[in-house]
């Protein structure tokens, strides 16, 4: 394929995305990715306030990053959607539950998985002592906004993120996460 071909072909499928409203997040959750995200949230919420679906397939990846996201889909007017497929985990899930309880879907096959947040923190002992403090405080921060947006007790949210937590879309479900599993797009424009 030429340059010229994969340049319309990429027009053509970003015009047919905000034509829809969809966006997708696949992949790491990064800088980049969240300000790919946030610009079409205040493009779309620009043109209309019609509903926004988002697509997430995402291992999690950059804590901001995440919460980024969250906080521009709670930002915009328009309604978010969002449909899990494939796997949301860790900074997924708090994309995720950005959008309002009832716009909530998954695909039947989603995995879902919380955890606490990691750190990879070199330096001298006071730095170590610094960025460890503000893991716990990222920690507990995250905790109590899985346990707001699932209606789980604070601590039993923090039990289960102590390790990775893996769950199907039906344990998702029960825990709160997921409000519905559908199977077409026809259940998505109900």
């Amino acid at each position: 394929m030429s340059d010229k071909t994969q340049m319309d072909t990429n027009t053509m499928l970003t015009q047919k995305m905000i034509e829809t409203r969809t966006i997708l997040i696949y992949g790491g959750i990064d800088q980049d990715l969240a300000k790919e995200v946030s610009s079409q949230l205040l493009l779309l919420s620009s043109l209309n306030d019609e509903p926004i679906t988002i697509y997430i397939n995402s291992q999690g990846g950059h804590v901001e990053a995440g919460d980024t996201i969250h906080d521009m889909i709670k930002f915009v007017k328009p309604e978010v959607k969002i449909v899990g497929t494939g796997w949301v985990a860790s900074a997924g899930i708090t994309i995720f539950l950005a959008a309002k309880k009832e716009n909530r879907y998954s695909l039947p096959n989603t995995r879902f998985m919380i955890h606490q947040p990691a750190g990879g923190v070199q330096g001298q002992s006071t730095e170590i002592q610094i960025e460890a403090r503000e893991i716990v405080k990222m920690r507990e921060r995250i905790n109590r906004l899985i346990a707001d947006a699932t209606g789980q007790t604070y601590e039993k949210v923090a039990e289960d993120t102590d390790r990775n937590f893996w769950m199907s879309v039906n344990e998702a479900k029960d825990y709160g996460i997921v409000t519905n599993i559908i199977s077409s797009a026809s259940e998505l424009e109900k």
